[in-house]
């Protein structure tokens, strides 16, 4: 379980079609093997510890690749990186998962004078998760979305955001992983499951 509040960018030291490595010289003194982190919002196993890059290295299974950006990342780019939530912990987000739903795209991007506005867009099958003012998890980021159309939306990102993700580095096309809010997606498997019916619920 995450909140999607990044604590640090790692960089990209290996991918292939089955591995990553990223080194992280903040968080590596905390990483143990066998413990999960999310990597661009992707919850991965940790696997081997390399202390003389201060990175770590996981496995990346097909379903991982069909899902998520992670296959299209190469040695520099940087990723963002969360640790498990703790019980003693805030939740200064929301509740993430790092089960990635699908990918989405970068539309545009206005710089403002306090940060910036990103539009995404992903497939329109997707518009009913699509909530205004909800949360969403991109690339592992908790953000608030707003301006919702045609499987379009709009989050404004402000300079600490910006400075502390990836963010800081998209461009318009780039591919991103989306995580919709879990509490949406069992709101609604639970009406499917009782056939649109609201018999029985408060």
């Amino acid at each position: 379980m995450f909140t999607g509040i990044i604590i640090d960018t790692g960089e990209v030291v290996y991918a292939s079609s089955h591995r990553l490595t990223v080194s992280t010289p903040r968080l590596f003194k905390e990483l143990e093997i066998g413990r999960s982190i999310a990597v661009n919002g992707v919850c991965l196993t940790i696997i081997e510890l390399t202390p003389a890059s201060e990175s770590f290295s996981a496995e990346l299974s097909p379903e991982t690749l069909a899902r998520t950006n992670l296959g299209l990342l190469r040695r520099g780019d940087l990723v963002n990186l969360e640790l498990p939530l703790r019980l003693s912990d805030r939740l200064d987000g929301h509740f993430v998962l790092g089960h990635v739903d699908t990918v989405g795209e970068v539309v545009s991007i206005s710089r403002k004078e306090k940060g910036a506005v990103f539009r995404f867009r992903v497939d329109a099958r997707y518009s009913p998760y699509l909530i205004e003012k909800g949360s969403i998890a991109l690339d592992g980021i908790s953000l608030t979305i707003f301006n919702i159309r045609n499987g379009e939306f709009d989050v404004a990102v402000i300079p600490h955001t910006l400075e502390q993700t990836n963010l800081r580095t998209r461009r318009p096309g780039d591919k991103i992983n989306v995580e919709f809010d879990v509490l949406g997606k069992y709101i609604e498997k639970l009406f499917q499951d009782k056939g649109g019916q609201r018999d029985g619920l408060c």
